[in-house]
């Protein structure tokens, strides 16, 4: 394996690390997990049921996950599902994702950047089905 190959290997690990934490942080209702795989300045874009453009900041999000049941707390099963990891380069990658909190689903295309030296979702765009 050269060093070009070992690199991308291990940033593939790294970035599939970073994605397990939001996993967990969300199924288990752990915001501080989840903000470690959150760079403190991101943010969460989707459109709103009414078809607004509609963001909210990272903290704000983790202060909704603090204070709502968590799916494990109310027994539901895990939903999580990689669709794919797109290593760009040495210092971005994209994920795209499906994940719950019944009855919400939600696909999720996750941007991330290597900065200093760690890889950290930089933003989340996602979107939303509600189901029975």
């Amino acid at each position: 394996m050269t060093g070009r190959q070992s690199k991308a290997t291990d940033d593939a690990g790294s970035i599939e690390s970073v994605i397990q934490s939001y996993l967990d942080g969300l199924y288990e209702g752990d915001a501080d997990k989840i903000g470690v795989a959150f760079h403190p300045t991101s943010a969460l874009t989707s459109i709103s049921d009414g078809g607004a453009l509609q963001i909210t900041p990272r903290d704000q999000w983790l202060d909704n996950v603090r204070g709502r049941p968590s799916p494990k707390q109310r027994g539901l099963p895990r939903h999580d599902q990689v669709l794919s990891i797109d290593l760009v380069g040495p210092t971005m990658a994209y994920v795209k994702l499906k994940c719950a909190i019944p009855p919400r689903f939600f696909t999720d295309q996750l941007s991330l950047l290597k900065i200093d030296g760690r890889w950290q979702i930089a933003q989340k765009v996602f979107m939303t089905e509600l189901r029975d």
